[in-house]
């Protein structure tokens, strides 16, 4: 979400922008993982509207978010029992259509269809420009482990999570005054498990467990559940998404996968009453998901180096975060 906003933002400036993304497709915590049953909203569930920016950047692609009926988002205690109301009443849920993903790769789309989005390739190291003095080129590694570099970059632009950016900066040896204030951010990961009930969808019966759609919880190793088949667009498959508590993540980040997922089954039943076997089981490891202590600032440029960051660790932790500081970076570059 950063990166591509800063990106848009940019070229609507007048600027030639390249966009460099690891993995398949864009999306980074927004991603939608597919199934046979139906989507997952992997990573973030739903965002807020606050900022006007966010409102009118959103108006440009209408009918890919969609408000989500939510119940309110209940609060649980560690038995699953409903202790609170959630989220204030007046403010909406809105979720992309038909996933979360779809709102980043949407804006996406113009950078894709002019060669200027890069997939599948992850920046390795950062360099000056062997031609054009004060300029940048990049070392790339591809999904194929080949090697490449890119040149004739005036600026480079960091949208990724504050430790792999610091990381990036200092095996590139670069004295940035960037990496102290990176150095000041912490990031807690999370452990999230996907799970499907096809057996939910028959005559008479078309949810299992609780009424609620969306909940926070305090059970020790549950912060969130979510019923995705709740949100608009989506299969009518009964589907859920559990998000671990930060604490739980942290300190089983370097389990075997299938010990977490035995765990985190049990604190759904216990939290949710559903005790069925699922017919889909899936997990996926966040190693940055949620912002503990952001940077305090909208985003980080060094004008006199030509290097920047952005990310929703500057200010929070939500996707319209996200979206400000790759806005606001991409204004203070222009």
């Amino acid at each position: 979400m950063a990166g591509i906003a800063c990106a848009r933002t940019l070229v609507q400036a007048g600027h030639r922008v390249t966009v460099f993304e690891k993995a398949d497709e864009v999306g980074g915590r927004t991603a939608t993982v597919d199934s046979p049953f139906g989507a997952f909203d992997s990573g973030a569930q739903y965002f807020t509207v606050r900022d006007p920016r966010f409102a009118r950047a959103i108006d440009t692609v209408p009918g890919v978010c969609k408000r989500w009926s939510a119940n309110s988002v209940r609060v649980l205690d560690a038995t699953g029992r409903v202790a609170a109301a959630g989220l204030a009443r007046g403010e909406a849920h809105w979720v992309a259509s038909p996933g979360m993903q779809s709102l980043v790769a949407t804006w996406a789309a113009p950078l894709s269809r002019s060669g200027d989005l890069v997939v599948q390739t992850r920046v390795a190291r950062i360099e000056p420009d062997a031609v054009n003095a004060g300029g940048w080129q990049l070392r790339t590694a591809g999904a194929d482990g080949a090697q490449r570099v890119y040149a004739g970059f005036d600026a480079v632009l960091l949208a990724m999570p504050s430790v792999p950016a610091q990381a990036l900066l200092a095996s590139s040896g670069l004295e940035s005054r960037l990496a102290d204030a990176l150095a000041t951010v912490a990031i807690a990961p999370c452990w999230t498990l996907m799970l499907a009930y096809p057996q939910a969808v028959r005559p008479g019966l078309t949810t299992l467990g609780p009424q609620w759609n969306a909940a926070r919880s305090t059970h020790h190793r549950i912060a969130w559940l979510a019923r995705e088949s709740s949100k608009p667009g989506r299969h009518l498959v009964e589907r859920w998404t559990v998000q671990a508590s930060p604490a739980w993540s942290a300190e089983h980040l370097e389990d075997d996968e299938a010990r977490v997922q035995a765990k985190l089954l049990k604190a759904f039943a216990e939290v949710t009453g559903i005790r069925a076997e699922p017919s889909y089981v899936e997990t996926r490891r966040w190693r940055y998901a949620q912002t503990t202590h952001p940077l305090g600032r909208s985003h980080l440029w060094d004008a006199g180096a030509g290097i920047g960051a952005c990310g929703d660790w500057c200010i929070g932790h939500r996707v319209e975060d996200a979206f400000v500081s790759g806005l606001e970076l991409a204004l203070a570059v222009a």
